[in-house]
């Protein structure tokens, strides 16, 4: 007993070497904190603080004019449509992506029994590359070829020709040209630009689940749609969450297609407008950094709010194998 307590003392550590320990976390946490606060949070400070002032981005004087910038802003009719927009955009585009992306991958790697087991359709590794290629492509490249695919016949567009020649002439449309049919279009390309990268990632995930769960599955006579809802979507789920994150935060900004796809204006009578096309058009064209800022600012709020919630809504009790 005396010998335990002993022992008890002599490892429990003092004071002194208490102090050292935080003090040793503290000296190497300094400098990666203050690299951190100066590149990362010190510009969203001073984003938040030109949004409360009139500054036009051209002279040293800012003006400060309080809330008055978000108070234009909520009375702003195109703002409000670049707000629906990337509601729009914030429901749809998740969600199609990530559905394609959990079917294209279960197809890729669980799509049939073989002799060996559980495996991917044949082909899987070709088809995973062809998903994946439009990753290779810069959003530039991306949205000056689908301005061809959209554009008139008569200006080059693919998808009118294609559908002339094979009879179908009374469904083209001047797509990018069409208030209705511009936001669309855009909906079209980010989910085909993006879903290659969730095949990939879930298949990653699909990967790493034994065979031998999918094995004892189909013994106990499950169908392949119980299968993927009962062990393959519980085991993914995590991986789901963060990519479903990620695809909303791409959603909220769509800044870089449109201005490709659609140019500065966001299309025929600003229809395919978002914020963030929003608030560079603010800024660099009509000089107006400080409302422009607000618009920032408003994103900011926005993004993080949607992935507060969904991580919120869509938080479940941890599935793990062993």
């Amino acid at each position: 007993m005396a010998e335990r307590a002993a022992r008890g003392r002599v490892s429990k550590p003092g004071p002194a070497l208490q102090h050292g320990k935080y003090l040793f976390i503290v000296v190497f946490l300094v400098f990666p904190v203050g690299i951190y606060g100066l590149f990362t949070v010190s510009p969203y400070l001073q984003a938040i603080f030109i949004s409360l002032t009139d500054w036009t981005g051209l002279t040293a004087s800012q003006k400060f004019v309080g809330l008055d910038n978000y108070v234009r802003l909520f009375n702003d009719d195109q703002f409000l449509v670049a707000l629906r927009n990337n509601a729009i955009l914030l429901v749809i585009v998740p969600a199609v992506t990530v559905l394609l992306g959990l079917f294209f991958a279960s197809m890729l790697n669980i799509g049939k029994r073989g002799r060996s087991g559980v495996e991917g359709v044949r082909g899987s590794s070709i088809y995973k590359i062809v998903y994946f290629f439009p990753q290779v492509l810069s959003v530039a490249i991306v949205g000056v070829l689908f301005k061809y695919v959209f554009a008139p016949t008569q200006a080059g567009g693919i998808l009118n020709s294609f559908l002339r020649g094979i009879g179908l002439g009374s469904l083209t449309k001047s797509w990018l040209g069409e208030p209705d049919f511009a936001l669309w279009c855009v909906v079209v390309v980010m989910i085909w630009f993006f879903v290659g990268f969730y095949v990939v990632l879930f298949s990653a995930a699909m990967q790493s689940i034994p065979k031998e769960i999918y094995e004892a599955a189909l013994l106990d006579g499950a169908t392949r749609y119980t299968t993927f809802l009962r062990v393959t979507l519980p085991l993914v789920w995590d991986t789901v969450q963060v990519g479903w994150v990620y695809m909303a935060i791409q959603a909220m900004d769509a800044f870089a297609l449109v201005h490709v796809m659609l140019g500065i204006s966001g299309g025929p009578a600003q229809a395919g407008d978002v914020m963030g096309l929003s608030m560079y058009r603010s800024a660099f064209n009509d000089y107006r950094f400080g409302y422009a800022s607000a618009i920032g600012v408003v994103l900011l709020i926005l993004t993080l709010l949607v992935a507060l919630v969904f991580l919120r809504l869509a938080r479940r009790e941890r599935v793990e194998f062993s």
